[in-house]
């Protein structure tokens, strides 16, 4: 990691990119919550028990990430019902809301991208339909309930063809036709109550955004509004300063608003419970150890260079998801819980990172 004043001279972007429009994202994809307090998990602040949703606005954030799956059989969250909860729990507590569409019964991300079960057996152009007719029916049926989104992700981590499986070359008119049907139907649900709703397409890891992004302007995917990028550490080729110049060249080249939409910090490299830590030693950045005090200093130094880089928004991945006595397909407990928000070696009181939330960038 190069000290910030090393990268200074990246983080301004190209003169020509014009300056963001909206208002800084910062917040948290806090998709766990529910899942967590079902089995058990009581979240502390100041020693007292407290809300994510209520903490997460007073620190100074003002948006909640949450995902959707098509049919989860396996699990009963992030289904409609789940997601209800979550975006009333955001909206009471004064935050917007970005909805992230998996199209997928399971975890869609930037290795594989797995086609629902009830769409596998269909041609192309029958899929096409079922993307905008899930995604309408999805956002009617929010509207309905008075529970519209602010944002919406049409597909999360898509660095593969969309509901086709691992990895591999990406074949651009089926592609394009099926992220192009979800966001016609986000701009339809829109339309049809009368309110804006911001359209996102997601990346892993911003070395690979830029082709990527070539590849669907040159197919005709344009109409959406922003560009998401995951960016953590541990996955990335990029140092903050790569990130940087990667957000000013898509912005100029776009012109559209790019924000950071999923990135962590482990606060510790300890283990609270059966199931491995996904972010360990080979998640550092020199510079920032695995401390609460590093984790802030992170976030802090992350979030400044995104925004001086031109981008408009970091949030956080899961820092609800602590660990609890319930088990997931890998073991009992949470395989993020030293990256959360919540310290494990003190009955999961709120750590200094939530400070990040409330720094001055110089824009809001």
């Amino acid at each position: 990691m190069k000290h910030l004043m090393a990268l200074f001279a990246l983080l301004a972007g190209p003169a020509h990119a014009a300056e963001p429009s909206h208002p800084l994202y910062l917040g948290a994809d806090l998709s766990f919550t529910n899942e967590m307090e079902d089995c058990g998990a009581v979240y502390r602040q100041q020693g007292n028990p407290v809300d994510p949703f209520a903490m997460l606005r007073r620190a100074g954030g003002n948006l909640v990430r949450v995902r959707l799956w098509n049919d989860a059989r396996w699990t009963r969250y992030s289904n409609l019902a789940d997601v209800e909860k979550t975006i009333r729990r955001a909206h009471q507590a004064g935050l917007q809301v970005l909805l992230d569409f998996h199209y997928a019964d399971d975890w869609a991300d930037g290795d594989k991208q797995p086609v629902p079960a009830a769409w596998a057996r269909l041609d192309t152009p029958a899929q096409v339909r079922a993307v905008h007719d899930f995604t309408r029916a999805t956002l009617d049926t929010l509207a309905a309930k008075g529970l519209t989104p602010e944002l919406v992700q049409v597909g999360n981590e898509t660095n593969g063809e969309l509901m086709a499986g691992p990895t591999k070359a990406i074949d651009w008119t089926r592609n394009a036709a099926l992220l192009g049907a979800g966001l016609r139907a986000v701009r339809e649900a829109a339309g049809a109550q009368g309110k804006p709703i911001r359209t996102m397409l997601h990346i892993a890891q911003p070395e690979h955004a830029e082709p990527w992004f070539a590849a669907a302007k040159r197919a005709g995917l344009t109409d959406y509004d922003l560009i998401g990028l995951s960016y953590y550490a541990k996955w990335s080729k990029q140092p903050m300063a790569g990130l940087a110049a990667t957000i000013g060249r898509l912005r100029a080249a776009h012109g559209k608003d790019v924000v950071v939409v999923e990135t962590a910090y482990p606060y510790t490299l300890d283990n609270g419970d059966a199931s491995s830590n996904l972010l360990g030693a080979d998640a550092l950045v020199a510079g920032y150890p695995a401390t609460p005090a590093g984790q802030r200093a992170y976030m802090i130094d992350l979030t400044r260079t995104v925004v001086r880089a031109g981008g408009s928004g970091v949030v956080y991945w899961a820092p609800d998801w602590i660990s609890t006595g319930c088990s997931t397909r890998w073991g009992q407990g949470s395989g993020w819980e030293n990256a959360a928000w919540f310290d494990l070696h003190r009955r999961w009181e709120a750590l200094p990172v939530l400070d990040f939330l409330g720094q001055d960038y110089g824009r809001r």
